[in-house]
This record gives structure tokens, sequence and C-alpha cells, in this order.
């Protein structure tokens, strides 16, 4: 493990207390630079099309290997439309509305603890995933909702079960645990931290280590619904705009963007540090066992109990804070994240 530092570096060096998750699947090798690689340029791409088209949206992902976008249309005047805008059209066979639809059905008649899901636009269809935890009446429950939908919706088993987890480690801490600390913010002209909401919700007061002096009160939760939470400042600390990269140093983090299915991004966080991996999905819906959270990006990272709140990212842009998932990182799984500039706008906080 890297030397502790006497700063608090702001995502993923310490971590918060709490509620961790047990979370997936991605390769352990830190980056020994995680460079702009193509960040903020897909997502918002990607959003000003989705917008363009209107009811011709259907969906989008960055091709990681041709390095461009690629954006699914219903018909060729949409695909020229995109195609004139620099990005890859591709012809499928249901718009963003259709498949909207059925996750609206899903949510109406499937929200049971233990599943989620995601439009998937490499496939064009709504992308289900059960935990082991549903069997019986919950199966059965699943199996009911998705008949009927056709092929707007894929059901896939997964052996972990999603939820955010309680654990304790060499991280920041509260009375009830730990987690990891997000992005460091200020917020009108204070400087605080981001991380899970599912953390503050349960710890008031944050340490640097187990039973240590206070350094910091959590002032705001949103969890259920959404993921994350707000935590003042009450120690004379540096708190810098980085990223820990453990055995790789620091990330400088000097912006906040939006997702893309497909982009590389990375996560750090106190008990697994730091792995890489692909954005799998965006405004994907997790069932926890506490309430549903909606709209978060779906990965195919992994993180372990300890990891919640900490921070997912792209070169020095802030992307997410890891909200929950199944599995750990020797067999995999997916991780949700709460993307970060709906936190910042909620808060109306500033990355710094």
């Amino acid at each position: 493990m890297a030397p502790r530092r006497p700063v608090l570096i702001g995502a993923g060096v310490a971590v918060l207390a709490a509620v961790a998750l047990a979370l997936p699947n991605a390769a352990a090798t830190p980056p020994a630079g995680p460079g702009p690689l193509q960040a903020p340029t897909p997502g918002r791409l990607a959003a000003r099309l989705t917008t363009a088209l209107g009811a011709d949206a259907a969906g989008s992902y960055y091709d990681a290997r041709a390095r461009r976008l690629v954006v699914n249309v219903l018909d060729r005047d949409a695909a020229a439309r995109v195609r004139a805008q620099g990005a890859e059209p591709r012809l499928v066979r249901h718009s963003l509305a259709r498949l909207d639809a059925a996750r609206a059905s899903l949510k109406a008649k499937a929200a049971v603890p233990g599943t989620a899901w995601a439009m998937d636009p490499k496939t064009n269809q709504v992308v289900v995933i059960a935990d082991r935890t549903v069997t019986g009446a919950r199966l059965a429950t699943l199996d009911k909702a998705v008949r009927g939908l056709g092929d707007r919706v894929r059901v896939r088993r997964s052996a972990g079960a999603i939820r955010p987890l309680i654990a304790g480690g060499d991280a920041i801490w509260g009375d009830a645990g730990r987690c990891s600390l997000g992005f460091n913010v200020v917020k009108a002209g204070r400087p605080y931290f981001l991380t899970a909401g599912h953390c503050t919700g349960e710890i008031e007061r944050w340490s640097e280590t187990e039973n240590g002096a206070e350094i910091g009160t959590s002032q705001d939760s949103s969890f259920p619904g959404n993921d994350y939470g707000l935590v003042e400042y009450t120690a004379d600390i540096a708190h810098p705009s980085e990223v820990d990269l453990y055995e790789g140093g620091t990330q400088p983090i000097t912006g906040a963007g939006e997702a893309a299915v497909g982009q590389r991004v990375w996560r750090s966080g106190s008990s697994s540090h730091v792995h890489d991996g692909q954005v799998t999905a965006l405004n994907a819906t997790v069932n926890y066992p506490e309430g549903s959270v909606e709209g978060l990006i779906q990965t195919n990272l992994c993180a372990e109990p300890g990891d919640s709140g900490g921070p997912l990212f792209s070169g020095s842009t802030a992307l997410g804070l890891t909200s929950g998932g199944s599995g750990d990182c020797t067999l995999g799984g997916e991780t949700f994240f709460q993307p970060v500039t709906e936190v910042l706008t909620a808060y109306g906080a500033r990355l710094g």
C-alpha cells in the first residue's frame, strides 16, 4: 500500500465510511497516467446529437478502436445528419422512446431488489441484470414484466448480489464504517467533498483514521433515488483537486464531464485502489434493497466494500461517484456510478 499522505486527495486516497458496495470486473493494473483519452468530447457530441435528432434518436456509443462516436438512427435522413456532425450513423430498429417505454414498464412492474436495467446502444435493447437473489416470487414478477416487451428487453443473470455494503479498512472513517472520498469541491467559498449518499446518510462525522480526530461533517444525503452526499471540512487540512493513483502518483482533476458508452474510464477507492474499464450504459436504474436509484453510469469496472463514494474519472475529467454493484475485483461484475455533473448542479458547487 502506498504511504499515507499528509493531505486529503479528492478521490480515492482516503475514503469515507459507511456503506461501500460489492462490485465488478476490471483490469487491476493502475494507469501509468490516465491521459485525456477522448473523455469529454464523445459525451458532449452524443448529448448534442440526441437533442438534435429528437424522436429519431436511438442511443450512441464510443468505438474506441475506430476512435469515433457511433450514433444509432432510424432512417437514412437521420444518418446523413449524424454523418455531417462527424459521427458514424448506424441503422437500428428501436427508438429511444420505444426503449424508454420498456424501461417505464419495468419500473412499474418489476422494480424488485436485486435487479438493474439500462439501455444498451450496441444491441439496441434494454438489458436487465438479475442477481442471485432474484428467485421465486421475485423471478416470477420479473418474467411477467418482461413478457410482452419482445426484443426490446433482454435478461442477463449475475452471480453476485447488487447492493451497497458496510466495510472496514485503512481509509477515512465514521462510526459505522468507511467509504471513499470522491472529489473535493468548493461551495459558497467553503471546502467540502463529495461521496456516496448511502455513506453520508449513515455517518455524520468523519475522521482520517478509525476513531481519529474529526475532519468533516455530513451536510446532506440523497439516497435512494440518487446516490450522492456532501461533507464539509471542519479541520484545517489541504484538499487538492486530485485523485490518488496509489502506486501511480496522483491525477489532477480540472473539470467535470459527461460519460459516453464505450469510453475508457478509471476508478479509485480505498479498498481496491485503481482499476480501469469501460462505460457500458448510461441512465441505468438499480434496485437496491434500500430502494431504487436512477440515472446511473454503468461500467464493467470492479470495486469492493469500502470503495463506495470514490471517483470515476477519465484523464483530468471527473465523471462520477461510486454507488454500488455486484461481484468484486476477482470475480468481476458490474459497477454503477452517480454522474458528478448532476451533483455539482444540485449543490451549486465547483471542483476545487
